[in-house]
């Protein structure tokens, strides 16, 4: 695995020098478009979050429960996976076209097969007919969901890396939103269009990648290792720094790149499926990233994200309307929660963020556990209506690290060689935990409902010692020298010798004008030279 060549210095104050301060996200135009192709990368999620969210409203929907003929138990089980079983199907191939052919190449074809999914659903017009197109909406998110994360995170500007990568998860709740809130207002509809008008709009975020993805930027690790470095430089400069190859950031980030990229080239075990387990750190990685996909699922998350309206059932709220109406709003609310923690990851650190999200899911899962208990035995209203409130103070803690860093801390702690196939296991051990949730939360709840709860809280507790014990903090490095967390200082020294290059060189021999930098410790003068003009800033 690539180490970084300083990663023994922490946080961003060692490359902070680097950083033009007059070039920030909004008074910057190429910043601007920059951000405004990883926005296309990010809504890959909302994709996700508006599958997920339509099958829980399409359940609180007479319209939709009449025409398929009300499926409970098993038959409701399948309806609920099916879009995580195609997306099984798909994680064999999905890191070979995101290292093979390129990662906007792999969210185009997903975006294409997703659409053909869409259209079928939204047609469907029987049971089997609507289940096969939920399997190719899974199998085609596959793809674009392997990609998108690791696109935005390795084109990223630095100081806008984590907040960005993060985002992507919480965007989940885009999709969440339009189709709640969408459901909402068809529910009103006396016929079929009132569930499929809401199938068809799961379609706009794929429309727009479809359409548009190929012309993005292309990640510059990806096209180091296929050896178009002149390529992968141009983009760094494009983006950060104005066009300027020269800039003292660009060639940082170039070298720092190179060098890892070379050193896995020289190192046979750092390629391939058994790398991710032949080295400790490797297997350290591996284990964080099985333990967080799995948490993920498994925090007592999916009862409301797919079974919301049979939760209500056991607090006594039956009618549709009402189940609608507050599924909109907790989608809002785990937006904001979201968004929130998302500009939180560098500021308060990743661990911190962990730590306190497992400790509240603990304390308002027991009260929800014990309100429903409350209720299922007494038959107290006020006890059902604190179980709505301790399902919203759930998700603020869940949200506040479980929604924005599963993505991005699995990505950023995976170095470039197997960040594909890596983040691909993640994705898979998400999909097994969903599957597995999916078949069994429905037949618990209806044969032991509130009773089902006790075992999340124990879980929940589990999950909290977990990350107590094993979370590492990776705030405010680069992706390179994360891995130096994981596998040491020695092995982050090689890449110097294994890029030949040091990182911590960079000279620009050709441009004398240029600033030198012989250590880090050097700053250069801002602002540039002339290739910082007036005409590459936006208008504020």
């Amino acid at each position: 695995m690539a180490g970084g060549a300083v990663a023994s210095v922490g946080g961003n104050a060692h490359i902070q020098h680097l950083v033009d301060p007059n070039r920030t996200w909004y008074n910057n135009r190429r910043l601007i478009f920059l951000h405004l192709w990883i926005l296309l990368l990010l809504i890959t999620s909302s994709t996700n979050g508006f599958d997920n969210s339509l099958m829980n409203s399409f359940q609180s929907m007479p319209q939709w429960e009449d025409y398929f003929g009300s499926p409970t138990g098993g038959k409701l089980g399948i309806l609920n996976a099916i879009q995580n079983i195609g997306s099984l199907a798909g994680y064999p191939f999905a890191p070979y076209l995101s290292d093979g052919l390129g990662r906007r190449t792999a969210i185009w074809i997903g975006a294409t097969i997703m659409l053909v999914g869409v259209g079928v659903q939204t047609a469907s017009y029987n049971l089997s007919m609507f289940i096969g197109a939920r399997f190719c909406v899974g199998f085609g998110l596959t793809f674009a969901a392997n990609a998108a994360p690791m696109l935005v995170t390795e084109i990223s500007y630095p100081t806008y890396r984590a907040p960005l990568t993060s985002l992507y998860n919480s965007l989940w709740y885009t999709g969440n939103i339009v189709a709640s809130w969408c459901s909402y207002g068809t529910e009103r509809i006396d016929s079929t269009w009132s569930w499929r008008i809401p199938s068809l709009l799961q379609g706009l975020p794929s429309a727009f990648q479809f359409f548009l993805v190929l012309l993005a930027p292309e990640s510059p690790r990806w096209l180091v290792s296929k050896g178009k470095e002149a390529q992968a430089l141009q983009t760094l400069a494009y983006y950060h720094a104005n066009g300027n190859e020269q800039d003292p950031l660009v060639q940082y980030e170039f070298e720092e790149i190179r060098a890892a990229i070379n050193l896995d080239r020289e190192n046979a075990v750092n390629v391939g499926w058994t790398a991710l387990f032949k080295t400790p750190g490797n297997r350290k990685r591996i284990m964080l990233i099985v333990a967080i996909a799995w948490f993920s699922q498994w925090s007592g998350n999916g009862l409301v994200s797919f079974y919301l309206n049979k939760v209500f059932d056991t607090i006594g709220i039956t009618d549709s309307t009402t189940q609608l109406l507050i599924t909109g709003i907790l989608a809002i609310w785990n937006l904001c929660w979201a968004v929130f923690a998302s500009f939180l990851v560098d500021l308060a650190g990743r661990r911190t963020l962990f730590l306190v999200s497992c400790a509240g899911m603990v304390v308002f899962f027991v009260g929800q556990t014990i309100c429903s208990a409350e209720y299922a035995l007494h038959g107290s209203a006020a006890a059902g209506h604190a179980v709505i409130a301790f399902i919203f103070l759930f998700y603020a803690a869940y949200d506040i690290a479980f929604t924005p860093l599963i993505v991005s801390y699995t990505v950023e702690i995976l170095p470039f060689s197997i960040r594909a196939k890596g983040f691909n296991v993640f994705n898979f051990v998400v999909s097994l935990a969903l599957i597995f949730n999916q078949y069994v939360n429905p037949i618990a709840l209806e044969n032991i409902a509130w009773k089902y709860y006790i075992f999340y809280c124990c879980w929940l507790f589990f999950q909290l010692v977990f990350c107590y014990l094993f979370i590492v903090e990776t705030k405010n490095r680069t992706l390179e020298e994360t891995a130096a967390l994981f596998d040491g200082e020695d092995l982050s020294a090689r890449v110097i010798d294994g890029g030949g290059v040091a990182v911590d060189e960079v000279r620009h021999d050709e441009h004398e004008d240029a600033p030198k930098i012989s250590t880090l410790s050097e700053r250069p003068t801002f602002p540039h030279d002339g290739s910082s003009s007036s005409d590459e800033k936006a208008s504020v």
